[in-house]
């Protein structure tokens, strides 16, 4: 072959998009539900970046949390452990400066050569940072590089406090800054009587509009550092993760993200109201009558839709950055929360409940020339599936783990693991597992003295999980089989992950 030749034909070759070893950029949102993205079917929250990175990825229309509450989750999406195998089964662990559940797929991938550096929230047993190349700041353990005081460092930097107006509250979380309350915030008639200084029974109360440019909000923030950060590794191959706060509350949104959605013209869930009567969480329910008000929960809908807004512009500009590095084609990029929001369904807010709105979690994955564009994964999958997931899409061995890689699944090759996936929560008289399939959702308890009422749940014909199969006795014989089947597919999870609850779910009768 001629010179000439030669250079015309290795012009035309394909170039291997991976030469280098891949990156990944692993961004996390804290109590973001699965709805909360245009992508997924919302018609009143445009989340732009994140349907661009679903539309150049994989989008899994149902993932599950491990443990519907934030440090048990995020330990389990770490280590791709269960519960009963990290042994932290509260948030009261991320206070543990001890205990290394580990490793995580961080952990290996320093082992392996990866750079590797987090920045924003923190909020897992501290140990399994140990390989960071950064010093990562906790949440308020002593001793420890504190996030919330790096925070409030940054804004008496940046942003200058003023006096609160009439109206107005001042919320500590943002070093006493004033912000504007909506009546569904619990201090909102001190405000009104010019007492700003609320006293809030907690951050979920607080609720409305923060005086703050939004350059300076604690998004913007985690963002700030995570974009310096991959100025920084740029060389690679490197491991980023990116932890952003919000939607959690307190629900503090900025404008111009606050008037883009007004409290009035906000949908109430389809569930909003309905029978309790054979709910698992009616007690609960019961609790939060405040939120019973279709205008408050309006009203509470709006700020965090406002929020996720937000947090999606954030997104797009760590995602902007990436590219004009030239990293994009070579980053395997990962998006997910570590639990969802009520927002009202079914009388509730928070968490900690096995209903969709607060279990099932976004996830998206990006991977120039790997993943295919535009793939959508309908199967239930987990938060406990990304520790394989990573790994193996990263080439890097992966110890056996509670979750499986998602990989095979997206490529059309066969199912990742079980036909169903499950999340645990330790709590008395109230369902410790819930089993989910395709169609099917049981919730159960994990001995026979529990007290709690345990669910059955037609997916397909019920989505909002308005009729428990298992409560009303005209359906409990007609379901009996249904249920039992669930029942075996959690017993054998549970027997894989070897829990120590297996005996206990067995001696469960459920109808």
């Amino acid at each position: 072959m001629r010179r000439r030749e030669f250079l015309a034909a290795a012009a035309a070759a394909p170039v291997s998009l991976h030469k280098k070893r891949p990156n990944l950029l692993f961004v996390m949102t804290d109590q973001m539900r699965f709805d909360a993205m245009s992508c997924a079917g919302n018609t009143v929250l445009p989340t732009p970046h994140l349907d661009r990175l679903a539309s150049e990825g994989v989008r899994f229309e149902n993932c599950m949390c491990p443990f519907p509450v934030c440090v048990p989750s995020r330990t389990g999406m770490l280590t791709g452990k269960s519960a009963c195998n990290t042994g932290v089964r509260g948030n009261d662990a991320a206070q543990d400066t001890v205990s290394d559940p580990g490793p995580t797929f961080d952990n290996l991938l320093h082992d392996q050569g990866y750079q590797t550096q987090y920045y924003g929230k923190w909020h897992a047993p501290y140990r399994m940072t140990r390989t960071y190349d950064n010093p990562v700041a906790a949440i308020n353990v002593p001793g420890l590089p504190n996030e919330h005081q790096q925070f409030l460092a940054f804004l008496d930097q940046h942003a200058s406090r003023r006096p609160p107006r009439k109206g107005e509250l001042i919320e500590n979380y943002y070093g006493r800054r004033p912000y504007r309350p909506y009546p569904v915030d619990s201090e909102y008639e001190n405000a009104q009587k010019g007492i700003p200084d609320g006293k809030h029974p907690s951050q979920q109360e607080v609720i409305g509009v923060l005086d703050l440019p939004k350059e300076y909000t604690h998004a913007a923030y985690a963002v700030d550092l995570a974009i310096q950060a991959l100025e920084r590794m740029k060389d690679g191959p490197f491991s980023l993760t990116c932890s952003i706060s919000p939607p959690h509350p307190p629900f503090l949104a900025v404008e111009p993200y606050a008037s883009m959605f007004p409290p009035a013209k906000m949908p109430l869930p389809r569930n909003f109201s309905h029978d309790m009567r054979w709910s698992p969480y009616r007690l609960r329910a019961e609790t939060m009558s405040r939120y019973h008000n279709p205008d408050f929960a309006r009203q509470l809908t709006a700020i965090y839709y406002a929020m996720v807004r937000e947090v999606d512009d954030q997104i797009g500009r760590l995602l902007k950055r990436l590219e004009d590095l030239g990293l994009a084609q070579n980053t395997l990029v990962v998006f997910v929360s570590d639990h969802g929001e009520m927002l009202g369904a079914h009388g509730l807010v928070s968490k900690m409940v096995f209903y969709e709105e607060s279990v099932h979690v976004p996830l998206i994955l990006r991977f120039p020339g790997v993943i295919p564009r535009g793939t959508v994964v309908r199967a239930p999958v987990s938060g406990l599936d990304l520790f394989a997931t990573i790994l193996h899409y990263l080439d890097v061995p992966a110890p056996q783990r509670d979750g499986d890689s998602l990989r095979p699944l997206v490529e059309g090759r066969g199912a990742a693991g079980p036909d169903y996936r499950v999340s645990e929560w330790a709590a008395r008289n109230s369902p410790n597992y819930m089993v989910r399939t395709a169609e099917w959702k049981l919730m159960i308890a994990d001995s026979p003295e529990s007290k709690a009422v345990d669910a059955l749940f037609d997916l397909r014909n019920d989505p909002y999980e308005t009729r428990n199969l298992l409560g009303d006795p005209a359906d409990r014989s007609k379901y009996k089989s249904r249920a039992n089947e669930m029942k075996d597919r959690l017993i054998a999870w549970l027997q894989r992950v070897h829990s120590p609850a297996v005996d206990g779910v067995k001696a469960r009768k459920l109808a």
